[in-house]
């Protein structure tokens, strides 16, 4: 499985808000200047994660984007999902699957991705 740069800046982004101290909203061209992430991909990243309900956007001179939740309630796995598949191997596409000898191995992978996924929150990662 490889994880795409939109899941990867995505992340990145998210990560960066949840390490906010001052709780204010912080705009696309800070983050894209400090992570080093193209700005213009990242505005299109955002606009998933608004419509996602993962963060909340504020209009003005000092507006920006905060979380919608907090840290603790945000999975690694909601976040990756929303911006692409990570489904490793899609079986109910597949001509062969009735009779597939390794769909039962891309399955147990699938789940344990999405467990490992799930179990890990931005809190987790900005302590």
């Amino acid at each position: 499985m490889k994880i795409s740069k939109k899941a990867e800046y995505g992340l990145t982004a998210m990560v960066h808000l949840a390490k906010g101290k001052n709780k204010k909203a912080i705009s696309i061209r800070e983050i894209s200047n400090i992570e080093g992430v193209p700005f213009e991909f990242l505005s299109k990243i955002f606009c998933s994660l608004e419509k996602g309900k993962l963060v909340t956007s504020q209009h003005g001179a000092l507006g920006g984007y905060l979380l919608a939740k907090i840290p603790n309630k945000i999975a690694i796995i909601d976040i990756i999902e929303l911006l692409e598949d990570i489904n490793t191997v899609n079986c109910s596409q597949c001509l062969r699957s009735k009779k597939c000898l390794a769909k039962n191995v891309w399955n147990k992978i699938d789940k344990a991705v999405s467990k490992t996924l799930s179990s890990i929150t931005l809190a987790d990662l900005i302590k």
